[in-house]
């Protein structure tokens, strides 16, 4: 069995075991815990709110019209692995980045917590255009940009959410011919209460003076890090040689 061989084959089982967690019915604690970020919501001082409101709406609106996250596509065929080298690669920068950013921020208090919200949204962000690029999708298409929206919902959203937006990628073709012509049409609100409801509770350690920076380093690390896993298996689903390994079954 040839190297490729391999790796295609590891990777497969990664991208299997990745589509079942994707599709698991909420459990109880899926739905006790939502109930309790809606309580935690409720505690957490309503100019908190507004800084991550903004920042979601503005830094989101940035990746349908900003040409600062255009990265070009990489065309030429290279081999699964070595992409997927390159990725993990660039996935560990951005993960360590948001952890020294979230250190910082975490460090300097609650003014400073908040400015960690768009800072580390927009590292978020690049990232999510930089993966999309290694695996040769062009991101000035718009309905390329849609896709990572929905890789960042499929990663900061509640379960039943999540069932959601899988369902959607699956069947991209589909979904990509339905999208609307309108941007305004795009369900904004649910995108933003998702995020904000998963976010903020992790979030929460970093406001709280002596252990900011710790809670900062650490969420923004491991949260990085699994929107990184995210695109990695969503760019999967999308490659020919695993299309074919489906049809097959």
């Amino acid at each position: 069995m040839s190297k490729d061989s391999v790796y295609f084959q590891l990777t497969s089982l990664e991208l299997q075991q990745w589509q079942a967690a994707m599709q698991r019915c909420p459990t109880f604690l899926n739905r006790t815990t939502k109930k309790f970020q809606k309580k935690v919501n409720k505690i957490i001082p309503e100019k908190v709110h507004l800084v991550i409101t903004k920042a979601i709406k503005e830094i989101t609106r940035g990746v349908i019209f900003g040409a600062g996250f255009t990265t070009l596509a990489r065309k030429e065929k290279r081999p699964l692995e070595e992409i997927e080298s390159k990725v993990k690669e660039r996935i560990n920068f951005y993960s360590s980045s948001a952890a020294v950013e979230g250190a910082a921020t975490g460090f300097g208090g609650f003014l400073l917590s908040l400015a960690d919200f768009p800072l580390w949204l927009s590292l978020k962000m690049k990232m999510l255009f930089e993966i999309a690029s290694r695996y040769g999708h062009d991101t000035k298409d718009y309905k390329e940009r849609v896709y990572i929206l929905h890789i960042f919902q499929l990663t900061f959203s509640s379960q039943e959410r999540r069932n959601e937006v899988y369902s959607q990628i699956e069947n991209w073709e589909e979904t990509a011919e339905k999208l609307p012509e309108d941007l305004h049409e795009f369900d904004w609100r649910t995108f933003q209460l998702e995020y904000r409801d998963y976010i903020d509770l992790a979030k929460l350690l970093q406001l709280i003076p002596g252990v900011g920076a710790i809670a900062g380093a650490y969420v923004n690390h491991k949260l990085t890090n699994k929107l990184g896993n995210t695109a990695v298996n969503a760019y999967r689903m999308r490659r020919s040689e695993f299309r074919k390994q489906k049809l097959l079954r």
